[in-house]
């Protein structure tokens, strides 16, 4: 028998929303009526119900138990999401930002009660400067797209005050989305700049395009393909003759860590993912921090607010007045940024050291050739030659096959994998793109690949409707993810 009379299977458990569970006047906790009491609300009292059902102490615990079971996340099976660097977060990092001193103070505390919270803020600035060779670094930005934005208007402050404001942003056509919206938060026209056949800027476009109205080039490096941007620094000086800003994504910065320095390659700004490559736990919208590193010609105008040390002491600067020489561009997040990332990073960072940095970029990378090397007699590689962290490849070894890269990637699900990352990036089609980070194993790796290879002699063998029913393993099966995504459902109402 297939089906069961509850509708679970196992502990593949099936249940009503907490709605749907509604008991009014249920309540997991009585409360004595409260006193007489002035009403200071100003007629604003609430008039009916707020809407939460009632439920016992049980059922809640249950729910959400149940709810935890069903997450996909790094501490249970592989997360390969391409671009994403889905790694193993060491549980010191999770000790140290819970110690009460971290995870019990407050944003408002006076500056003498928090000066330890300030220094680590300086201690993590001094080493991503370190890491980058920049000098400066602004560390309010909330996340990598955050980040990028604080760099541009940094370039963009930068150039008013040389009396040469610009109108355009260059960007390849690989790069994340976020660049190019970015771009335009700030105010700029964005141009896009093509691949060359090795999937890397095309230079002789990007020499093409640059003029006296580009303000800058926000690069990826390594790219989106997976693929380190050998002409770096002929792109570096051909953006400087024109007087612009030579930005970088350090959405990748986990394949290079350690072993290059950012500023060698002459990057004037990039944001860093703390979330990614310093191993806070990420996914779902949070958390995440992106710290952005800052030449000496954009320092100046770094953001607010700004932690400084004076005779042995620590200061949060928060008005320009306060800033001396320095012309902030102004403040782009409430408060200080995101003070348990940082607190997670400078954990990661300390525990590695310069040598475990170095090994863990060249674990990423090794690793992710390693899946190149194995899958590329059955999968179809979009470029030739290794690659940097991250496997990229395209969906002809599916075609007259009857089965899609989402068929594909489902499939994987009943596997117990999550899917790599699919039709990413936009200039592969079909693409298939697959971080398996420095923290997996080699045998899951091969666990991975034994199934990946299995799925692609099914579709070859005409398995198509196979394919087509996965996955058929999970509580739900294929949702209309499009419509969920642009018209989601945000409140529950009882029909």
């Amino acid at each position: 028998m297939s089906e069961t009379f509850s509708g679970s299977r196992g502990l593949t458990l099936e249940q009503p929303l907490l709605f749907e569970q509604d008991s009014p006047g249920l309540t997991a906790v009585d409360l004595p009526e409260p006193a007489a009491f002035e009403d200071r609300l100003g007629g604003l009292a609430r008039t009916t119900p707020p809407g939460l059902p009632g439920l016992s102490e049980p059922q809640v615990v249950r729910h959400y138990t149940r709810l935890s079971q069903k997450n996909f996340g790094i501490d249970s099976v592989f997360y390969p999401l391409g671009s994403c660097t889905m790694k193993h977060n060491p549980r010191l990092n999770e000790r140290m930002a819970r110690l009460p001193g971290f995870g019990d103070i407050h944003p408002f505390q006076p500056e003498s009660t928090v000066q330890g919270a300030l220094e680590l803020i300086d201690t993590c600035a001094h080493w991503l400067k370190t890491l980058t060779g920049l000098p400066a670094i602004a560390m309010s930005p909330a996340a990598g797209a955050h980040g990028e934005l604080c760099g541009l208007m940094a370039i963009r402050a930068a150039l008013e005050d040389r009396g040469q404001p610009r109108k355009r942003v260059l960007v390849p056509e690989s790069a994340h989305g976020t660049n190019p919206a970015s771009a335009a938060a700030c105010g700029y026209e964005v141009e896009a700049i093509p691949a060359n056949a090795r999937g890397r800027v095309d230079l002789g476009a990007l020499k093409d395009r640059l003029d006296g109205e580009v303000a800058a080039f926000m690069l990826t490096n390594p790219n989106t393909c997976g693929l380190f941007e050998d002409e770096i620094l002929d792109i570096a000086q051909a953006v400087h003759e024109a007087g612009a800003f030579f930005y970088c994504d350090g959405a990748n910065f986990n394949a290079i860590v350690g072993r290059v320095r950012v500023a060698d390659l002459g990057i004037d700004a990039m944001h860093i993912n703390l979330h990614k490559t310093f191993s806070t736990p990420h996914g779902g919208g949070g958390p995440g921090a992106g710290p952005t590193v800052l030449s000496a010609e954009l320092a100046p105008f770094a953001p607010l607010p700004m932690v400084v040390e004076r005779n042995g002491r620590f200061h949060l600067i928060e008005h320009a007045a306060e800033a001396g020489d320095a012309k902030p561009f102004g403040r782009l997040k409430g408060y200080h940024g995101q003070f348990g990332v940082m607190v997670r990073a400078l954990a990661y960072m300390m525990s590695m050291g310069s040598d475990g940095l170095r090994q863990a970029s060249a674990d990423a990378v090794l690793n992710a050739n390693y899946l190149m090397a194995r899958l590329k007699d059955v999968l179809t590689p979009s470029f030739e030659g290794p690659c940097m962290h991250e496997a990229l490849f395209d969906d002809r070894f599916l075609k007259d096959t009857g089965v899609t890269t989402l068929d594909f990637a489902k499939a994987l699900i009943d596997e117990g994998f999550h899917p790599m990352t699919m039709y990413f990036p936009l200039v592969v089609h079909g693409a298939l793109l697959i971080e398996p980070t420095e923290t997996e194993s080699r045998q899951t790796l091969d666990q991975f690949i034994g199934s990946v290879r299995g799925l692609a002699a099914q579709a070859k063998a005409g398995a198509a409707e196979s394919f087509k029913a996965a996955p058929r393993f999970t509580p739900r099966r294929r949702l209309d993810e499009t419509t969920a995504a642009r018209s989601p459902v945000l409140r529950w109402a009882a029909e």
